[in-house]
């Protein structure tokens, strides 16, 4: 573990029970004393992602002990007004298409940039100096506030702002699919990789009923298209296990 100062030893994770935010969750208690969980409420069309939080926890804490020992608190934060202004196929009953901005008409305009006041709000309440989110600008479906660049600015803006010293992780943010499971398995071993195939949840229509492979969902909606397609990538390589860049 990463020396911290005192303040420093706590790290928030933007949780939403999906793939990505569990290796996360994973990544940061294998760095940080004290590690926290928010999740956000924002009229998600399926409650199943907000269930999934509960679970993925609870079986961390259950065959992770080492781990269980610095999993702190969650938090459920209510968005539902922000979710109502910006509507999306998360949202709202559309149509999981290509908008005429070339755009997915499952982008949330703003959300990750919410997300991240809110939580450092959050966190500077709790004295967490870490702010831990599974944005990702290799594999992704174009959302512009998974970037890199956006999340630089927001970091700059929260401490001007805030009169603080946040820093915002993005470990999964150079990397693919493929290698995120790779990174599963690095930080959890089989028993990381089973919670995330058994207990998350990344399917937009929030379809439980079909255990896959790679975990349950639709199979053929964008969130599980990309998540099938880097578990064959992985699968492929014979399932290696990574190791954890020192820096995200």
């Amino acid at each position: 573990m990463d020396p911290k100062t005192e303040r420093g030893a706590g790290a928030l994770v933007l949780f939403s029970g999906g793939q990505d935010s569990t290796v996360c969750l994973a990544w940061a208690l294998g760095r940080y004393a004290r590690v926290e969980t928010v999740g956000f409420d924002y009229g998600q069309r399926h409650s199943v992602e907000l269930q999934a939080r509960a679970a993925v926890r609870g079986r961390i804490a259950e065959r992770f002990p080492e781990w269980a020992a610095r999993l702190g608190e969650d938090h459920m934060l209510e968005m539902r007004g922000f979710g109502a202004v910006a509507a999306s196929a998360l949202t709202a009953d559309r149509a999981i298409e290509m908008t005429a901005r070339g755009l997915p008409s499952t982008f949330v305009p703003g959300r990750n940039l919410a997300f991240f006041v809110y939580a450092a709000a959050l966190a500077d309440r709790r004295g967490l100096n870490a702010l831990v989110g599974g944005m990702c600008e290799t594999d992704f479906s174009g959302y512009p506030d998974c970037r890199r660049d956006t999340l630089d600015a927001m970091q700059a803006a929260l401490n001007l702002g805030m009169a603080q010293d946040f820093v915002i992780e993005t470990p999964l943010m150079q990397i693919t699919k493929a290698e995120t499971w790779a990174l599963a398995k690095g930080l959890g071993g089989e028993a990381l990789v089973q919670v995330i195939v058994e207990d998350s949840h990344t399917c937009y229509l929030g379809v439980r009923e079909a255990l896959h492979p790679w975990g349950y969902g639709c199979g053929t909606c964008p969130a599980c298209e990309l998540r099938a397609r880097g578990w064959e990538g992985w699968a492929a390589q014979d399932r290696p296990a990574a190791r954890p860049e020192s820096r995200p």
